[in-house]
């Protein structure tokens, strides 16, 4: 019997090559390695303000893997950018389907022992559900954080994302959203020098 070929982390390091924005005019390319670790970082700040500020008992760490994990799929489909993703209900059923069989595509890349330890991190769980809620807002700010950075740079083309992602984050009922954006979205229009 044939070796079952074990490629999962060979593919997830091959993150690095998708890039996001593909409609945009970039200042700087982003790619999904870059963004999920941003994702992860300010999931696991959400989960910890959750946490500290608001009398909760979440798994932050938990969080912040699944942060690091959430675009995965991506390495298989790529980048769909938003207006086409959200164009109709057939495109995002089409492409939530097509998302479960990349996951499902990479989880077949583990060998069986280690692929129970990571199907939670890509196929969802009814448990996970409140978590899963830190990366969307997460997903949403590092978002708009992106847009703040092109304006910044004097990259006008990301103008109405920038109004589109801040509407959707003001939308969004969560305490610890709106801490985040009051006590640390500032620094994002800030130089090195100024926040030095």
């Amino acid at each position: 019997m044939a070796k079952k070929k074990n490629h999962f982390f060979a593919m997830l390091s091959r993150m690095k090559y998708i890039n996001r924005w593909a409609l945009m005019r970039n200042t700087h390319q982003e790619n999904i390695s870059e963004h999920s670790l941003e994702v992860a970082t300010v999931a696991h700040a959400l989960a910890v303000i959750h946490n500290t500020r608001f009398g909760g008992n979440i798994n932050a760490d938990r969080v912040a893997v699944l942060g690091v994990f959430h675009d995965a799929p991506e390495i298989l489909t790529g980048d769909m950018p938003t207006p086409i993703k959200y164009y109709s209900k057939q495109i995002q059923e089409a492409y939530s389907q097509v998302e479960d069989d990349a996951c499902n595509a990479l989880l077949d890349m583990l060998p069986d022992d280690l692929r129970e330890q990571y199907a939670p991190y890509f196929i969802k769980r009814e448990e996970d559900r409140q978590l899963w809620k830190f990366v969307k807002a997460a997903d949403k700010i590092c978002a708009y954080t992106k847009c703040i950075e092109e304006a910044k740079a004097g990259n006008h083309d990301f103008d109405k994302a920038a109004k589109t992602n801040l509407k959707s984050l003001e939308e969004i009922d969560m305490p610890e959203v709106k801490c985040f954006m009051e006590d640390f979205l500032k620094s994002y229009s800030l130089t090195l020098d100024e926040m030095n």
